[in-house]
């Protein structure tokens, strides 16, 4: 009967990948990647030669974080990954996967959540202002049954307009819940995970092996260095400690007393759904199939387990890789089983009441779009530098490609003119932050520096700039000139300006505005624009390993783009050559700039009346 069975499972998984598709594990650390790459070549060792030749191999799919693997599930770049249950309702509700197993331990598919303390420290009702490790945001152990339990007894006070994190930022001195996101800087402040403004190098305060304090075994190696006071993770990381952790740690227990580390099933904050498997819906059978078979073959029972080892992760000298450690096997649930019956009706209902179904999981960090190499240059030192939040730069070509990025979520932040953040909005993004210039933006004496938060912003000027001894030059003669602008689209060197200029021309009756000053001025740079308007451009200039390329582009890589490049575009060479005889910009640090530039040319004016616009 035996044999009967692993044949008909070694022909199931033949008919399934007879197209030659690899199944692909997502993996959360290199760790795990070897574990699957081992585990891939056990298949290939024991399955049928005639199977081989169809079935390629177990594909590895790398991620950065959980998120990072739903949603490459999601998006069809991987099959299947082992999740926490509170990442396993978001991977359902938030994302369309679907629960296609559980993973089930002495206890079944349960685990308790405890809080761990050295001993004689603590107790459960003297949490307030310690500092606190958990093993990840949303999860049941480290956050959803925790919070609950703080909550219900009156320890934590939860107004539910404002975020539940920020309560909890409150409530302890510092943290590290990995996964918390960038708007709870204080619950990252204890994380360790390497920072980097390069995004795939970035684990600081993840889900993600990288981050050292990341799950329960994170979360107690966060206690045992000393970074916390107190480590909130499931009890199955503490179920065979050794002799002199037992004597040196205790639970937390919810009366206030304490406990041994193995009085775990009395000595507990609450008990909820252990790790579960998802993948896509239309894949969950595939999905089935390949664990009924690798469970066979490697779990507990399994007739190939000399040959590899499903649930244990001793021979690469880490703790649960792939699956817990302490899993004794999987069980397949139907194919339309409810989330709700999956994971209970108690835990469902209180990952509601806490807020869990509209909490993206997608913040760990902030992806903040550059237009150049100096931008980027700037960011990279500012992520390096930065004290709390993540942050990673992605470098685009322009504002409006800024835009598209972030539409794709390939990026989330950026700095944009007026004009461009108008396109953003009709696509659908929000303006958070302004900025401000002027001594009305500027902190009250004695105040520390913080968001300013004003009825009415001052307003920006446009203005028109010209050298003084041009004199036969003025707002009405302009035509045929050489003009300097700060960028397409910019309110200063082209929105604005088209009123004193184009704007009275037939030329704009169709709205072209761009057109229109290809035929009014002689030429020009306005980068991001071509033609004649791209004639005065320099691009990188006479800067060591200047780029041909980044001549008239929309970035800081053109000498002559923004209001500082307009200015140099007027100023002209050292020699005293000159490239215009108008520039177009805004007015905020105008005196500035033309104080760093007067060592070239020192005669400027700027046109009165009329050419003075104001911005808004």
């Amino acid at each position: 009967m035996k044999a009967a069975t692993a044949t008909i499972l070694v022909f199931a998984l033949f008919t399934l990948l007879s197209s030659g598709k690899k199944f692909r594990w997502c993996t959360l650390s290199d760790l795990e990647q070897r574990k699957c790459a081992e585990l891939s070549k056990a298949l290939q060792a024991v399955l049928p030669l005639a199977t081989i030749n169809d079935f390629a191999r177990v594909s590895c799919i790398r991620a950065q974080n959980t998120h990072d693997c739903i949603d490459k599930i999601r998006v069809n770049q991987a099959d299947a990954v082992s999740l926490d249950a509170g990442d396993v309702y978001s991977a359902v509700k938030l994302y369309g996967l679907t629960v296609v197993a559980k993973e089930i331990y002495e206890e079944g598919n349960c685990v308790f959540a405890v809080a761990v303390a050295r001993r004689g420290t603590l107790n459960i009702q003297r949490l307030r202002g310690v500092r606190s490790c958990h093993n990840g945001a949303r999860w049941t152990s480290g956050w959803n049954i925790p919070l609950g339990f703080l909550l219900a007894s009156n320890e934590l006070l939860w107004n539910e307009d404002q975020p539940l994190s920020q309560v909890l930022s409150q409530y302890f001195s510092a943290s590290c819940i990995p996964g918390v996101g960038i708007t709870s800087p204080q619950l990252c402040a204890l994380c360790q995970g390497p920072k980097s403004y390069v995004r795939s190098k970035n684990h600081f305060c993840e889900t993600s092996s990288s981050e050292p304090f990341y799950d329960s075994e994170g979360a107690f190696r966060c206690l045992k260095r000393g970074v916390a006071d107190v480590a909130f993770l499931d009890h199955l990381i503490i179920m065979n400690r050794t002799d002199s952790e037992q004597k040196e740690y205790e639970l937390l227990c919810p009366d206030g007393s304490t406990g041994n580390l193995s009085a775990y099933g009395t000595c507990n904050l609450g008990h909820g759904p252990g790790r579960a498997i998802v993948s896509r819906r239309n894949f969950q059978k595939i999905t089935k199939k390949f664990l009924t078979l690798i469970q066979h073959l490697f779990g507990q029972k399994g007739k190939e387990r000399a040959k590899f080892e499903l649930f244990t992760s001793v021979r690469f000298r880490a703790k649960n890789l792939l699956f817990r450690d302490a899993t004794q096997h999987l069980q397949l649930l139907e194919d339309k089983a409810e989330i709700s019956h999956v994971l209970g009706l108690d835990y469902v209902a209180l990952l509601q009441g806490l807020g869990h179904e509209g909490s993206s999981l997608d913040n760990s960090v902030v992806r903040w779009c550059c237009i150049s190499d100096a931008e980027l240059r700037k960011c990279e030192e500012w992520a390096l530098n930065i004290q709390s939040a993540p942050l990673v730069c992605v470098q685009a070509a322009s504002m409006t490609n800024c835009i598209e990025l972030i539409k794709s979520n390939e990026a989330d932040a950026a700095t944009l003119d007026a004009t461009h953040a108008y396109i953003a909005g009709i696509c659908g993004l929000v303006s958070v932050a302004t900025e401000c210039y002027g001594e009305a933006c500027a902190p009250a004496a004695g105040r520390k520096k913080k968001l300013t938060y004003l009825a009415a912003l001052p307003p920006v000027y446009a203005v028109a700039l010209a050298k003084k001894n041009a004199r036969h030059v003025n707002i009405h003669n302009l035509r045929g000139r050489r003009s300097c602008h700060s960028h397409l689209y910019s309110p200063g060197g082209w929105l604005l300006l088209s009123r004193h200029t184009v704007g009275a021309l037939e030329t704009t009756m169709n709205c072209d505005i761009g057109s229109a000053y290809q035929s009014y001025f002689w030429k020009g740079c306005m980068p991001g624009a071509d033609r004649n308007l791209c004639k005065v451009c320099i691009g990188e200039g006479e800067m060591q390993g200047a780029k041909v390329s980044s001549r008239c582009v929309a970035n800081h890589n053109e000498r002559y783009y923004g209001n500082m490049g307009a200015l140099r575009c007027l100023v002209g060479s050292p020699s005293g050559r000159s490239f215009g005889d108008v520039a177009f910009l805004e007015h905020h640090n105008l005196l500035k700039n033309i104080e760093s530039e007067m060592q070239f040319v020192p005669s400027f004016e700027q046109f009165s009346g009329s050419a003075k616009l104001r911005l808004g």
